[in-house]
């Protein structure tokens, strides 16, 4: 406990940049996707902004152990309800089963036991969005760069990971295909294969296991993607969140003055309920920021303000909710 308190501390404004002088700022591929995140920070607050009529809440922070973030949190909007989006460079060194919940690559750990610190830099940007219109999706996004440095006979690696998912709580096609038809133009812009691998994966990834069904209906996710030059696929990872708003806020401007009955708020709540399951049982993310003593209010940014855990809810057949569920349980193609 008293480690997580003093792992940060609260600076007045946010600094020109994160990363070390002379340490990091030399390295093109840190610097540069710095630059990335905190541009896309700026341009996806300001489209989130301008729709809902509130500015984000900007938290700036340094970390003991080393780099820092900036939190900026739209809280009790117009439109949504909670709407964050953080930036963060953190580096140092964290313990091995950190390292394990930081990659989907479980065997260059095999047999590695837990002896020692593994030496890291990490840089990301993470975002979740809750409107209040239950006609209104759900939104997650985050984008990383990962290295890590020689630690127990295992050489450096350094990877890159991410991802943009929607999770709606009612089946609108043309929404669907408007979200999953942006990033398969991303995708297709860097490789062909792209969309239909990162779709499935974002599928599987996004499984609430002990539900046997999706957290929402998809996108794209990719991990420890670093299979082609660095800057190649750092081109990607910045198209693909550049890409964010544009994926996004039709949908919103489309619904955001729907009406709805008390029943589809129930069935939003129930939802909610999901998706706190799914971040706080198998998020990779959210288990790796709370084993490096990450800041607490910036990993938990993703709950949203209220949820429902209704006994043994069950959808009537043929009813809108039950086609949702459905399509939770048997993923569909939407493009």
């Amino acid at each position: 406990m008293q480690r997580a308190i003093q792992a940060e501390n609260y600076v007045q404004h946010a600094p020109v940049t994160l990363l070390r002088p002379g340490v990091d700022t030399e390295n093109p591929v840190r610097s540069r996707f710095e630059k990335i995140i905190r541009n896309a920070q700026d341009s996806i607050c300001a489209a989130i902004s301008e729709i809902d009529g509130k500015p984000f809440h900007q938290d700036a922070w340094t970390r003991a152990d080393g780099g820092g973030g900036i939190s900026r949190v739209l809280a009790d909007g117009n439109v949504w309800e909670k709407a964050g989006v953080n930036v963060s460079v953190v580096y140092g060194s964290m313990p091995p089963e950190a390292y394990r919940a930081a990659t989907s690559n479980r065997e260059v750990l095999k047999n590695k036991g837990d002896a020692g610190r593994v030496p890291f830099f990490a840089a990301g940007i993470s975002s979740v969005m809750h409107p209040r219109n239950p006609h209104c999706p759900t939104m997650h996004f985050n984008y990383r760069y990962f290295e890590t440095e020689e630690w127990n006979g295992i050489p450096g690696q350094w990877w890159f990971g991410g991802g943009t998912d929607i999770t709606p709580i009612y089946i609108d096609e043309a929404d669907m295909k408007h979200f999953h038809g942006t990033y398969k133009e991303v995708c297709d812009r860097h490789d062909p294969t792209y969309y239909a691998k990162f779709k499935k994966w974002c599928d599987e990834y996004f499984c609430i296991t002990h539900r046997g069904e999706t957290r929402g209906l998809g996108g794209i996710f990719f991990d420890d993607l670093n299979d082609k030059d660095p800057q190649t696929i750092m081109n990607f990872s910045e198209d693909a969140v550049n890409h964010v708003a544009a994926a996004y806020c039709p949908i919103i401007k489309k619904h955001l003055n729907d009406s709805f009955t008390e029943q589809e708020k129930q069935w939003q709540q129930v939802r909610r309920g999901r998706y706190v399951e799914f971040n706080l049982v198998y998020d990779r993310g959210t288990t790796f920021g709370l084993k490096t003593g990450g800041r607490i209010e910036s990993i938990l940014m993703s709950m949203p303000s209220t949820a429902s855990w209704l006994y043994d809810h069950q959808p009537a057949a043929g009813t809108r909710e039950a086609d949702f569920l459905d399509a939770c349980r048997n993923p569909r193609n939407w493009v």
